[in-house]
């Protein structure tokens, strides 16, 4: 379970499973960007939780000039230095944003949420997002707008601290990669579903697991039927449970 919770960023489909009785205390926001009259266009997140680069996936963002918004955490930065420099040196396509300090789910009572222990208190909470944005400073790259905590899901009260530290929440709408545990099929199936307006949530972590082959495959099905990608910061984002308004 020490692996899982340095190496996965399990989300809603993950092969572990809350309790009935903490679930109904969590929330998984979900987010949509504002619909295109012309063509359509989509929102593509790419966490990066601990672990190494899949540089399958990063070298197709880079070749096929495909923007995305990178959640990266705190311990994911500390080894990815040429991930990063990489990113940076096309601005046009990376917005790099808040993922964690140490990739604990935002949630201010202690409990588990797919294996993985929640920050347990409101001061945790905290100190996860801020460890996370501080982290991000020490790259030089601009302050992150947005946090997305591990796991996706969080207590509402932990929503409104994050959002009084003046944090949108990134949910999504289409799980593409199932925490990075899905086959390649599945997941380039699910990613070229998406239509107008969808946020894309996917991992870049996992250069060993097949599902990094589905998420290539699945964006250039999507560019092929001629979707716009964008960053989150360059779009409007509509999320629900109160994590953009």
């Amino acid at each position: 379970m020490r692996l899982f919770q340095k190496y996965f960023c399990a989300i809603a489909i993950s092969l572990w499973a809350v309790s009935p009785g903490n679930a109904r205390l969590l929330v998984a926001p979900t987010l949509h960007i504002k619909a295109e009259a012309d063509g359509g266009r989509v929102a593509l997140t790419l966490d990066a939780c601990g672990g190494r680069t899949d540089t399958r996936i990063l070298s197709a963002l880079v070749e096929n000039k495909i923007p995305a918004t990178i959640f990266v955490t705190g311990i994911w930065l500390k080894h990815n230095a040429a991930a990063v420099e990489i990113m940076r040196a096309h601005p046009e396509l990376f917005e790099l944003e808040n993922h964690g300090g140490r990739h604990v789910p935002a949630v201010d009572t202690p409990q588990k949420i797919y294996g993985i222990r929640s920050a347990g208190s409101p001061q945790a909470v905290l100190a996860e997002v801020e460890s996370g944005a501080a982290a991000l400073a020490v790259t030089g790259e601009p302050a992150p707008k947005w946090f997305r905590g591990a796991t996706a899901e969080y207590s509402p009260s932990a929503i409104a601290m994050i959002r009084k530290l003046g944090f949108k929440i990134a949910g999504f709408s289409i799980n593409g990669d199932g925490g990075s545990l899905l086959g390649a099929k599945e997941t380039a199936r699910r990613i070229a579903a998406a239509k107008d307006g969808d946020v894309i949530i996917a991992h870049i972590n996992q250069p060993t697991h097949a599902a990094g082959e589905g998420v290539v495959q699945g964006l250039l099905a999507l560019k092929a039927k001629g979707l716009t990608f964008v960053r989150l910061d360059d779009a409007d984002g509509i999320g629900d449970e109160g994590t953009t308004d």
